[in-house]
């Protein structure tokens, strides 16, 4: 296989600002007239956000977890040899994976099966040899990760920078690339769900502006790139996904998308768009109305307890999706699109918002996590999405829970975290609708948007008999 340019950015833990460090690095790159490509390890939807508006790429997600090894190579070759380089921001610390304790969904299992050399973002804050002692033992831990440089963070002054480089350097046999210096206003702020989104944050390119001359500044560029082309030949791997022999649909598909629902992975997308789907983009926000002549409705997750107000507001909006689904459109929501489809939404204060009523039943926020991590899904009966006994895998990540569900609700999928305990049942279906709080990436398991897309043909062949008859 041919030379690919590519690095990854991880972390020693989550927090250690290795999102910080990798939007500037991008942006000092795209300073240098070069195509950068981005990528996120994991299911993350905001990192990639703003790598984005960066890099002005669609960045991708790649998780081993869910994936597998394959269709990790096949995204990523898909899109990096369209690039210069390929940055791959890491997730939590370098070896923090799936609970089931393999390793897979790491940075560490990414990085080694897509052969990618690894930049380690320490924060250097209150230290000054124990960072040492701590790159040793991520160096040691696993000699098959190839940690290939250092990266140190909120360092205090260029004297502090000096003794931790020397330190490191002596002890570890590690370069170290440089540093950014401890800056408040670097900080991109967050909530509930982890980093705002770029689209919410009303001068992002201020931000990427000023990363991007720190490192330039402060980060041997240069050097880092010969991290990047160092690495060795990609691996050789079996494609699956995209394939030009694809089932052709003729379909379209109205996907919500805007401030409260922008929950999507790039390469979902394309892959419906390659077994012939057309997406039609529209705002629960700000539209009165679905797109005309869809066949489908997909709303992904986000945000909708932060906009519940408007949302209620658009009457016209609700309403319309309440007609199509007692039409019988083929309707799939994802975590904050089943809360919009449910009857209401009540905030963290007690305060109600009427939603679609598409499904009965209400969801609640709440002061703490509901659900996070990574959970095999099994179909109990025939859906949508997927047959009986059909399994996939996907993540949930959600601060709501359910209340207020008739007992005759069906429940489809029984749910397993990655360890494989039983923790709860999900996925309300009803008629042709079918939401839960499960995230799926359907281009680790193409199957579930061809049996969607199949779904939603189905419905619209029969609408289109009964309109003749």
């Amino acid at each position: 296989m041919s030379k690919i340019p590519r690095v990854m950015i991880a972390g020693t833990n989550s927090g250690v600002g290795k999102t910080t460090v990798t939007l500037g690095i991008m942006s000092a790159l795209v300073k240098r007239g070069m195509m950068v490509q981005g990528f996120k390890s994991g299911p993350d939807y905001i990192d990639p956000s703003h790598h984005n508006l960066v890099t002005g790429n669609a960045s991708r997600n790649l998780d081993t977890w869910i994936m597998g090894n394959d269709v990790c190579r096949e995204l990523f070759e898909r899109s990096a040899i369209k690039a210069d380089i390929s940055v791959i921001e890491g997730v939590m610390g370098l070896y923090d994976g799936s609970i089931d304790s393999t390793g897979l969904g790491s940075s560490a299992h990414l990085a080694k099966v897509l052969n990618t050399p690894v930049i380690l973002v320490i924060n250097a804050k209150g230290m000054a040899q124990s960072a040492a002692a701590m790159i040793l033992g991520f160096k040691e831990y696993d000699k098959e990760v190839s940690l290939s440089g250092v990266i140190l963070n909120n360092v205090a002054s260029q004297n502090h920078y000096d003794y931790i480089k020397k330190s490191i350097e002596e002890t570890c046999s590690i370069p170290i690339l440089g540093y950014l210096q401890k800056d408040k206003e670097n900080t991109i702020p967050e909530r509930h769900l982890g980093l705002i989104p770029s689209t919410e944050n009303k001068s992002p390119s201020i931000l990427y502006e000023r990363l991007g001359e720190m490192v330039l500044k402060t980060v041997d560029i240069d050097k880092l790139l010969e991290v990047a082309r160092s690495a060795d030949d990609f691996p050789k791997h079996k494609k699956t996904i995209f394939q030009e022999n694809n089932r052709t649909f003729d379909v379209q598909i109205a996907l919500a998308k805007d401030e409260a629902f922008c929950f999507y992975y790039q390469d979902d997308i394309e892959l419906f768009e390659s077994f012939g789907a057309k997406i039609r983009y529209f705002s629960p926000l700000n539209d009165k109305r679905i797109p005309d002549d869809v066949d489908g409705i997909f709303i992904g997750g986000g945000f909708p307890e932060l906009y519940a107000e408007r949302l209620m507001k658009n009457t016209s909006m609700r309403n319309a999706i309440l007609d199509a689904a007692g039409q019988g459109t083929v309707i799939y929501g994802e975590c904050g699109g089943m809360m919009y489809l449910l009857e209401k939404i009540i905030d963290t204060e007690g305060r109600p918002f009427k939603m679609c009523g598409v499904l009965e039943g209400t969801s609640r926020m709440e002061n703490k996590r509901q659900g996070l991590g990574y959970v095999s899904v099994n179909a109990l009966c025939d859906n949508p999405l997927c047959k009986k006994g059909d399994t996939f895998r996907a993540h949930e990540f959600h601060w709501s829970r359910l209340l207020d569900v008739p007992e005759e609700t069906i429940f489809v999928f029984e749910k397993r975290k990655s360890n494989g305990s039983q923790c709860g049942f999900d996925g309300i279906y009803k008629n042709n609708i079918i939401a839960s709080y499960a995230h799926v990436h359907f281009s680790s398991n193409p199957e579930l948007a061809k049996n969607l897309l199949i779904s939603i043909s189905n419905v619209s062949r029969d609408k289109l008999i009964t309109e003749r008859i």
